[in-house]
């Protein structure tokens, strides 16, 4: 049986004694209440740290699943390189599928930051409650996309703070900036060899000057993607699908 038609659960701290495993929480509520799954029901468990194992499914309680793994499965074939969006938060429900989408697409990390033309701002323990939701949405983009390892989800910082932790990251760093006008993405991109590759794309009101100049300081190039005015949302989205087909998963040949 091809694995990749069998439903896919991601447990993370998965437990495996004696070829056995217990199944509990979320996706075990998943599995059984959801989706009605029994005895003798075959699935794919991902451990989020690029382990994935057929089980059959040996009993199903109240509370938690019990399963028996058959075998460990080869992983997905990686990326030839990673790459890292740093995302201005923006409201709600466009936050939520930007996360998804470019989980979906592959990107290995995203950074959320707060800029000074952000229209959404958290305070406190928001921020840690957005920031498990995000999570929770890689997750689950993971499993559809048939990915081994989720999307790591940084803390919400301020942009200063990011540009900071980020000027020694090495690989190609670009900035999204409708104002720039002598260089554009895909020529950047095929002017260079597949590398580590970071964005960073701006919140709903874009990027002021002084920010740019202060990324170009940290290492980053401004790049336009043409004359289009973009969403947040739909820049990333695009910039992601550009590099991925530029240089990873997307190419042809």
């Amino acid at each position: 049986m091809n694995d990749t038609s069998l439903r896919r659960f991601l447990v993370e701290d998965l437990q495996i004694e004696h070829g056995v495993c217990v199944i509990a929480g979320r996706e075990a509520h998943h599995i059984s209440r959801v989706l009605r799954m029994g005895r003798g029901d075959t699935l794919v468990l991902l451990d989020g740290k690029g382990g994935r194992f057929l089980a059959e499914i040996e009993s199903v309680s109240h509370e938690s699943i019990k399963v028996q793994i058959k075998k460990s499965l080869d992983p997905v074939q990686p990326s030839q390189f990673e790459i890292t969006l740093c995302q201005a938060v923006i409201k709600s429900a466009s936050m939520d599928y930007l996360i998804q989408k470019t989980s979906e697409l592959g990107v290995a990390h995203i950074f959320p930051f707060f800029s000074s033309r952000s229209v959404v701002h958290l305070e406190g323990d928001k921020r840690q409650k957005k920031r498990h939701r995000w999570m929770e949405i890689a997750h689950n983009a993971a499993k559809q996309c048939n990915r081994d390892i989720p999307a790591e989800i940084g803390a919400p910082t301020a942009f200063e703070q990011q540009l900071t932790s980020l000027r020694k990251a090495a690989g190609l760093k670009v900035i999204l900036w409708e104002k720039e006008t002598s260089r554009d993405l895909k020529g950047l991109l095929q002017d260079h060899g597949p590398d580590e590759f970071m964005g960073m794309v701006g919140p709903e009101g874009g990027f002021t000057p002084e920010e740019v100049s202060n990324a170009q300081a940290a290492g980053f190039v401004p790049v336009s993607m043409g004359s289009r005015i973009l969403r947040a949302e739909t820049a990333a989205l695009v910039l992601v699908a550009i590099v991925q087909y530029e240089w990873g998963d997307l190419r042809i040949g």
